[in-house]
Order: C-alpha cells, then sequence, then structure tokens
C-alpha cells in the first residue's frame, strides 16, 4: 500500500476507533460482557492472524445475523480490517476512484451534520455503524480479487442464508424449539435473525440471484443441480413469508432485470427460457405451499395498504420539511429522536440528516453504482465469477427497496455495491 493511502486508511480507522470508544464510555459494558467480548475478539484476532480467509468465512456466515448493533458479524469484520491494514492487505487501489470519493463525502457530510445534533449518544452509535460500513465497503472491493475468493463469500452468503430461513419458515407452521426468536413478536411472520421482516427478507434475495444465475452458468458452487433448485426455492419461501411487500417487489424486480439481460445475451433466449422455467417451477412451488399451510388469507391481507402506511408518508413528509429547515441536516441516527416513526426511507433520511448535499451525495453513489452494474452486465463482465447480470438485478431491486424501507445500514446493501466495484476494476480481457 502506498504511504499516502495506508495515511488516509490509519486516519479512517482511527476515527472509527474513536467513535467506538465513546460508545463504549457512554454504554459501559458489564464485567460478563467485558470477559465475554475479550475472549470472542482474542479469538477472531488469534483467528484472523493464522486464518484470514477462515475469518472472513465467518463473517459472511454471521451476515445473517444483526439482531443488535454492532452485530456479531461487525466484530469479526472490524479485527479483520484491522488485521489487513497492519500486514499491508488493505488495498484500496482497486476501489473506483468516483466511489471512493462520494463514500469519503457521505462521511465528511455526516461530521459536518452532527453541529445540530439534539442528542450527541445518537450521533456516536449511529455515526459509528455508518463509518464501519463505508469503511467495510472499501476493504470489501479490494479483497475481492480472484475467483478463491469470490467462491469463499458466496458459498458463506449463501449457506448463512438457508441456515437461517429454513428454520425461520418452519418456526412459522411448527412448534420447533426456540422458533418464537426467528418470528416477529405477532408470530406471524418469519424475521429470522433480524430485528425486523423487512430486512431479513431483502437480506435473501441476493443469495437467491447467485444461486439462479449458478444454476444457468455454474462457477463458484460445486452443488448438483437440484441441490441448488432446493436453496432457490428455500430462499424464494423465506422471502414469502417475511410478508414484506418491499421483499417481495424487490426478488421480483431482480429476476426481471436478470432475465432481461440473459435474454439479450449471445444464446440467451435459450438460458432466459429455463430461468423462466425455474422460477415458474418455483412459483408453483410456492403456490402448493400456500395452500398447504392455509396462509392464503393472512398474504392477502399483507398485499393489501395497511393502515401505518399513512405514518410511513407522514414521517417521509417530516423529513422533507426538516431539510428544508436544516441545509446541513439534523446529525446522524437524529431522525429517529425527532420522529416516533422512521423514515421507511435511505434517501428520505440522508436528506433529513445530512441535507440536500447529503441526497446528492448518496444519489451520487447509488446511481454510480447502477451506472457500473449495467456496464458490466452489458459486457458480460462478472465479479470472479459471481455474475453481472445477478448483480445488477439485485442492486436494482436495493435502489427500489430504499424508496421504502431506510436501508443505509444494510449489510448487504454495501456488500453487493462492493461486489460490482471489484467487477468494474477487475483486469477483463474482452
Amino acid at each position: 500500500m502506498r504511504p499516502s493511502s495506508a495515511l488516509l486508511v490509519a486516519a479512517v480507522a482511527t476515527l472509527l476507533a474513536l467513535g467506538m470508544a465513546w460508545a463504549l464510555y457512554r454504554y459501559p459494558p458489564t464485567l460478563q460482557v467485558v470477559a465475554a467480548g475479550s475472549l470472542g475478539l482474542g479469538g477472531m484476532l488469534a483467528l484472523s492472524l493464522a486464518r484470514y480467509e477462515t475469518a472472513v468465512a465467518l463473517g459472511f456466515l454471521l451476515l445473517g445475523v444483526v439482531r443488535i448493533e454492532p452485530a456479531p458479524t461487525d466484530g469479526v469484520f472490524a479485527i479483520v480490517m484491522a488485521v489487513a491494514l497492519v500486514t499491508g492487505r488493505f488495498d484500496i487501489r482497486r476501489v473506483p476512484l468516483t466511489a471512493f470519493a462520494l463514500v469519503g463525502a457521505l462521511i465528511a457530510l455526516n461530521v459536518i451534520s452532527a453541529i445540530e445534533a439534539l442528542e450527541p449518544d445518537v450521533v456516536a452509535r449511529f455515526f459509528t455503524i455508518t463509518l464501519y460500513l463505508a469503511v467495510f465497503s472499501i476493504w470489501f472491493t479490494g479483497y475481492l480479487n480472484s475467483e478463491r475468493r469470490a467462491r469463499l463469500v458466496v458459498l458463506a452468503y449463501v449457506i448463512g442464508a438457508v441456515v437461517v430461513s429454513v428454520p425461520s419458515t418452519l418456526a412459522l407452521f411448527l412448534p420447533i424449539p426456540g422458533g418464537e426468536l426467528l418470528l416477529y413478536p405477532d408470530g406471524l411472520r418469519a424475521q429470522g435473525l433480524f430485528k425486523d421482516p423487512n430486512v431479513y427478507g431483502p437480506f435473501l434475495v441476493p443469495p437467491a440471484l447467485f444461486v439462479l444465475e449458478e444454476l444457468m452458468h455454474p462457477r463458484l458452487m460445486r452443488f448438483r443441480t437440484s441441490t441448488k433448485a432446493l436453496i432457490f426455492l428455500a430462499l424464494v419461501l423465506g422471502v414469502l413469508f417475511s410478508y414484506s411487500r418491499a421483499a417481495w417487489a424487490n426478488l421480483v424486480i431482480a429476476v426481471a432485470v436478470m432475465l432481461v439481460v440473459m435474454a439479450f445475451r449471445r444464446g440467451g433466449g435459450r438460458r432466459a427460457a429455463v430461468i423462466l422455467a425455474l422460477v415458474t417451477v418455483a412459483a408453483v412451488s410456492v403456490v402448493a405451499v400456500i395452500a398447504v399451510t392455509g396462509s392464503l388469507g393472512f398474504l392477502q391481507e399483507r398485499a393489501s395498504l395497511q393502515t401505518y402506511d399513512v405514518h410511513r408518508f407522514g414521517a417521509q413528509r417530516t423529513g422533507i420539511e426538516l431539510a428544508e429547515r436544516y441545509p446541513f441536516g439534523i446529525g446522524p441516527g437524529q431522525f429517529d429522536v425527532i420522529s416516533s416513526v422512521s423514515t421507511h426511507s435511505m434517501y428520505v433520511r440522508v436528506l433529513a440528516e445530512q441535507g440536500a448535499l447529503g441526497l446528492f451525495t448518496i444519489l451520487g453513489l447509488v446511481l454510480f453504482t447502477l451506472v457500473l452494474a449495467s456496464r458490466n452486465a452489458v459486457l458480460g463482465r462478472d465479479t470472479y465469477g459471481i455474475g453481472s447480470a445477478a448483480l445488477l438485478g439485485i442492486w436494482v431491486g436495493v435502489v427500489f427497496n430504499s424508496f421504502v424501507v431506510d436501508t443505509l445500514h444494510w449489510r448487504h446493501l454495501w456488500v453487493v455495491a462492493a461486489m460490482i466495484w471489484a467487477g468494474a476494476m477487475r483486469p477483463w480481457d474482452r
């Protein structure tokens, strides 16, 4: 790593460490938590030093465990990134300059907007997570530089998603031990190990698309075709039984975009037909599961307009009004202090908390990533085996989802963005 790059990464790491120190100072953990945390951190540090790739795989296996923040996966990746920095494996030269600049601008605007904050404690906690995810996206882009690493990441993500989604779906209909921990408090929706079904459902969309493209063009998964088909069905059922309308739309949009891309490629008519057949079989299977489980009534109820939708739209109007009163925003995490209802939109949250400049920055980052994903898909340029058609579909679905759900702290949003950036920067021979 060049000295200037190392200095920049070290500065960001220092800022992140200060944020975590402030959070620990304001919310001191118990002695038992300190002891357990010390053992866990010590073990992870040893694992990261001895088996760097294994530590990365563990982080992706835990990607679906975000019941609290910081989540277990955050602790794993924080240590992995620290080890990468110390050992010279933190490579920022493979990050698109525009993406790097936009991520840096977003962080800078978070710091500036904190001047107007009402609750400094909330600022420290929320900003630390945002900063961590920004640094993570930069590190992961540089990390993803070979097919071996792409295989490790995709397999860990898919396996972790299946391990969470299958018992979560079963818990809705069978009395499995500890099943209530995988369900929303009303017991009617699966939420896995997330705090909200509206995060759990979309989390399953990327691995579903990865598996779907692997069914067409096997590269990274050495499973049998029947096994891949069952994994795809399990993930689709997980999305369905999250009963998240945004997740349903996310999945449909992602598959539709992928289908269109496949259709326009050489020999794409046959591949698109196969994908359509697979999706049709999955849809028929889903209908059969709905009929057997008697879920049609609740499904129809969830698909209709909900009474709390009015409150959601009202919160978004509040965000726009705050942006008019505070040009530089009200500060990281402050919307939740002012409003009892979340923004339910990443764009509105950034507009309210970082002002118009923040909105332009996040839109620039989203659109720039969309342009790169589209170019990769048109050129057939995968990310070391991770299909460009799948990544484009996933990103379009996430962009839509971000209008109705606050996705800023979704770990998989930053994972997919980094995959697209890594693909765009990959040495490639036409």
